[in-house]
């Protein structure tokens, strides 16, 4: 019932910035913890960021801290990734999530996930 669909992917020269989007729709959106998760070919789903309800908490991998912020706008069902400074490693499908526990930084805690967007950084 629940209903990812992301946005904002594409092309971007690192260094650059870039916002991905996510449209929950058939959830209580305020009652989902939200994620973003990527998966570069030839490996496995790790996690990016995850915020949880009303964005009261966020957390980060190491690798993208200080550089990619997650945030929410429950009037618009919707989360956001912004992501500044990429870099080549950054080049993943990205994927949203909703999970209507906790923060979870672990994709098998995730109850829905969006379709992904490609994100290619170029040097």
């Amino acid at each position: 019932q629940g209903h990812l669909i992301e946005s904002g992917g594409g092309l971007v020269q690192a260094g650059a910035s870039l916002r991905l989007s996510c449209a929950a729709s058939g959830l209580t959106f305020r009652s989902y913890c939200m994620g973003w998760f990527r998966q570069a070919p030839g490996k496995e789903r790790e996690f990016v960021a995850t915020i949880g309800w009303r964005g009261a908490t966020t957390h980060y991998a190491d690798s993208v801290k200080a550089r990619f912020t997650i945030s929410r706008d429950d009037a618009k069902n919707t989360v956001y990734l912004q992501m500044n400074n990429p870099k080549p490693d950054d080049t993943a499908g990205y994927y949203c999530a909703a999970d209507i526990g906790e923060t979870y930084t672990d994709d098998r805690e995730y109850d829905y996930w969006g379709q992904g967007t490609q994100v290619t950084v170029s040097s």
